[in-house]
């Protein structure tokens, strides 16, 4: 596995000239309040800011300029995977089909659709769909395009730890949520090849926290899933899932939070640090207060993956109401 870490961050290096062109990339910035307490130093790497909302669209790129140009993909997803695959596809030239449930909300098919590919409903949840598209792919010879589950889109996803990299000089620990490990999985092999002192912090969502529960077990798990103000992180993993052994050898500790923590990280990013974010990057901040007095005068990332959330479920966590 040592072997594979080193591989997907040269991969990830790769990825990043064949992706820079696609993506922004995002700042790093300074907290104004978090931290001062304990005299650590936060930073904050705004993926929130990113071309389509979230980081998915890094590793979506990634993929697709890893194909042939005009090839027939195929991915499923009704939130920010889809969306920054359809993105993608539309900078890059790729032929993609997105496979989205019967009850996606209204904008987010939309937003999907402006970007010219071609939509399929099918289904009433997201789990059908995502079954739907990677039938289709076996049967119709489509390249299935995983949120999590693919080499190339865990490299992209690690093009934000080089980054963090060269805007910062030197950082004590990072703090990532974690859904299907896509993304801690890409973060943890870029950073512990390259700064191996760096702790890697996965943060969990108590109500849906499928990873966290099959890194405990060490094989792939079922585990309950609830509502989850995390929602971007909700779901299961796939069994044989390649990012469950990246996730095991590169995550140093995962930190569980519940609704009320995430409810109150977004409260406080909206209050103190003049952002309003989607409750998968209030999850990060959320593991970073738990732990934070035992982080004192250390210089922390938290990574804040995205703001592509529903107004109302955040009005409601933020203001009460």
């Amino acid at each position: 596995m040592q072997t594979d870490i080193f591989e997907s961050a040269a991969r990830s290096v790769q990825a990043r000239a064949r992706i820079r062109d696609h993506i922004y990339q995002t700042p790093l910035l300074p907290a104004r309040t978090a931290g001062l307490d304990t005299g650590g130093q936060v930073l904050f790497k705004a993926e929130n800011f990113q071309r389509t909302g979230s980081f998915k669209i890094r590793g979506a790129a990634a993929k697709m300029t890893a194909q042939r140009a005009g090839g027939r993909l195929i991915t499923a997803s009704s939130g920010n995977h889809g969306i920054g695959s359809a993105c993608a596809a539309s900078a890059v030239g790729q032929n993609l089909t997105v496979v989205l449930p019967e009850i996606v909300v209204p904008a987010k098919l939309e937003k999907i659709r402006s970007y010219g590919v071609d939509v399929i409903l099918h289904g009433a949840e997201t789990g059908l769909a995502e079954a739907h598209a990677q039938k289709l792919a076996a049967e119709e010879g489509f390249t299935y395009v995983s949120p999590y589950n693919d080499a190339e889109v865990i490299a992209g996803q690690g093009t934000i730890a080089l980054e963090i990299l060269e805007q910062c000089a030197g950082f004590d620990n990072v703090f990532v949520a974690m859904g299907g490990g896509g993304l801690i999985s890409g973060i943890g092999a870029v950073l512990k090849s390259f700064s191996p002192r760096t702790r890697i912090f996965g943060a969990a969502a108590q109500h849906s926290q499928a990873l966290a529960d099959s890194m405990a077990a060490g094989r792939i798990v079922e585990t309950e899933h609830l509502d989850t103000l995390a929602d971007a992180v909700a779901g299961g993993v796939d069994e044989g899932s390649i990012t469950l052994p990246m996730a095991m050898a590169t995550v140093d500790a995962v930190v569980s939070c519940t609704e009320d923590e995430i409810r109150e990280a977004l409260r406080a990013l909206a209050f103190g640090e003049n952002m309003i974010v989607e409750g998968a990057a209030a999850l990060a901040y959320a593991a970073w207060r738990q732990v934070s007095v035992q982080l004192a005068e250390q210089t922390s990332v938290i990574l804040l993956c995205g703001a592509n959330f529903d107004q109302a479920t955040i009005h409601r966590a933020i203001f009460g109401v």
